[in-house]
């Protein structure tokens, strides 16, 4: 069952930009050939992070507020949020490995900062209770 969750211009803010965790973005048209070939592969990595990335369509022929808003120029493009931040983006179609890999460092870059977060807390926590 996918877990893809199709974007408009109306729910763009909540469903990307206030997303608790990433979320990949797959800006398509319904008249583009590559497009149709990104498509399934879009699907794959929406089934294997569910859970640690969200991942969206936005049709750009439909939803043009958001897609001149995010500056796409050329279908398909692929982008990866965290809040506002694009913290990477793709045009054209790319293999789910090339896809995939930058999903990863992105989640490795993103649990280093947590980890490093939590350690700060838990040191700020010990001074507080040894004052």
């Amino acid at each position: 069952m996918s877990k893809v969750i199709h974007i408009k211009d109306e729910n763009f803010e909540r469903e990307v930009i206030e997303s608790e965790i990433p979320v990949l973005v797959d800006f398509w048209a319904p008249w583009c050939g590559p497009c149709k070939m990104l498509g399934p592969i879009v699907e794959e990595l929406a089934e294997e992070y569910a859970g640690r990335i969200k991942v969206a369509k936005v049709d750009v022929d439909k939803n043009q507020q958001v897609a001149a808003a995010m500056g796409v120029r050329s279908v398909p493009m692929v982008a990866l949020f965290d809040g506002k931040e694009v913290v990477d983006a793709m045009v054209g179609v790319r293999p789910k490995a090339a896809i995939a890999a930058s999903l990863d460092r992105y989640l490795k870059k993103l649990d280093k900062k947590r980890k490093k977060e939590e350690k700060r807390r838990r040191n700020k926590a010990r001074k507080a209770a040894a004052a």
